[in-house]
């Protein structure tokens, strides 16, 4: 690779964004639209260096929406021919990260949902099922009291466009 192609190569990675990605922004309206409240940019507990990129505070569920190729996607992660050691090293430092952050989460009783970019379409039904499902397993119920079928609000919706 030639010097010039290396300064627009490393030019056009710093640009990329690592907040408010199009599927990032796609399913936050998405799961505004249909009555879910949230935080962005939420501090990892244990690592605030870390952060969340849908946090359901309350809830303790951590969404993160992951790029197929900075996270190594196995449908969709693409291993670049150019500097490969260098970029082979850096996906899976970021799977490593991950993993970690789940960790973390884990142990601060946290539940983390990792969603790929690919997978933007179906995303907010699997957010919404987990919301659901955090809500019911910590809201309080009196001693013999079965569990009521699903309300209607709390079917998932199509995702609209």
């Amino acid at each position: 690779m030639d010097h010039s192609n290396r300064k627009s190569v490393s030019s056009r990675m710093s640009r990329q964004r690592t907040r408010d990605t199009e599927p990032e922004m796609v399913l936050r309206r998405e799961l505004h639209r249909r009555g879910l409240r949230y935080r962005v940019g939420y501090p990892v507990p244990g690592n605030p260096r870390r952060s969340i990129d849908i946090a359901f505070v309350g809830l303790r569920l951590a969404v993160f929406v992951d790029g197929c190729f900075w996270h190594g996607c196995p449908t969709h992660g693409t291993w670049p021919r150019n500097n490969a050691e260098w970029w082979k090293n850096k996906i899976e430092a970021n799977r490593r990260r991950d993993t970690d952050t789940d960790r973390l989460l884990r142990e601060g009783g946290w539940e983390p949902l990792r969603l790929w970019e690919h997978e933007i379409v179906t995303a907010a039904d699997r957010v919404q099922m987990a919301y659901i499902q955090r809500l019911r397993s910590i809201r309080p119920r009196a001693p013999g009291v079965v569990d009521s079928p699903p309300l209607a609000d709390e079917q998932p919706q199509p995702l609209g466009r």
